[in-house]
């Protein structure tokens, strides 16, 4: 069995360490489709998802740039499952979605995209309403409507799909690395399947811990830490600063 996969099995995902043992199961092989997955964020994500031997799947407003960034990654990693398509067309073929696009686009993306999903898909949204998106600063955050973009993705997205918050914190510039990545990942969700394939997710990248950081409506504080790390970093002039929660028992975090 490889281990880049999961069991579907009455809607349900199951990754292989608990593999329900009933007949009439059949092994699922997953794919993920990154939303705006040319920019930093998602061409980093999707680098680490391949080299893990995750099935990626670029997606981009247009499709030539998705397939040539797809290309590159697949000439850095010989053997790797990755393609690039339009925004939508990479959605239809993907069990598992992340939206990386600016706040700017956050809601036209949605709408474009919208129609796309697979019934039980499930959501991803690492969008940060940083001022920066608008012409303001980067240390800035907007206010959204909803609370924060994780919950306007939710609003957007069609009532059989389930939203995750998560991966604000991760450096993009680590990202594209090959060394661990020494950071935490807070996941918010109010679907428990979703926090469970999105903290699993988040494991995959070498060094990552997954907190469950609780409901979809606590990804407003969330995102906020991307503004923090930025300004770190401008104030010590580096470019990988992450965050570590200490004080948790290893028993229940997944790394």
């Amino acid at each position: 069995m490889r281990s880049d996969g999961f069991w579907a099995n009455n809607g349900r995902f199951y990754f292989p360490e608990e593999m329900p043992s009933s007949a009439g199961e059949v092994y699922v092989k997953r794919t993920i489709a990154i939303v705006g997955g040319t920019g930093a964020e998602g061409s980093g994500l999707a680098w680490r998802w391949a080299l893990v031997g995750e099935t990626v799947v670029i997606g981009s407003r247009d499709a030539s740039r998705a397939a040539a960034r797809a290309a590159e990654i697949a000439k850095r990693m010989p053997g790797a499952c990755i393609e690039g398509r339009e925004n939508a067309a990479a959605v239809a073929e993907a069990d598992i979605v992340v939206l990386t696009v600016p706040f700017s686009a956050h809601a036209e993306t949605l709408r474009h995209i919208k129609s796309s999903f697979r019934p039980g898909a499930v959501l991803i949204d690492t969008t940060v309403p940083l001022a920066a998106t608008v012409g303001g600063k980067a240390t800035r955050m907007l206010g959204v409507w909803q609370g924060s973009a994780a919950e306007q993705a939710a609003e957007f997205a069609p009532k059989n799909v389930a939203v995750a918050a998560a991966f604000h914190a991760l450096s993009a510039e680590l990202l594209e690395g090959e060394e661990r990545v020494d950071c935490d990942v807070v996941v918010c969700s109010n679907d428990e399947n979703a926090r469970k394939v999105t903290m699993e997710l988040a494991a995959r990248i070498e060094g990552v811990r997954a907190i469950n950081g609780g409901p979809l409506e606590t990804a407003r504080l969330s995102e906020q830490l991307t503004a923090l790390l930025i300004s770190i970093n401008i104030r010590y002039k580096v470019h990988g600063v992450g965050i570590r929660f200490t004080g948790l028992p290893d028993s229940e975090l997944k790394a």
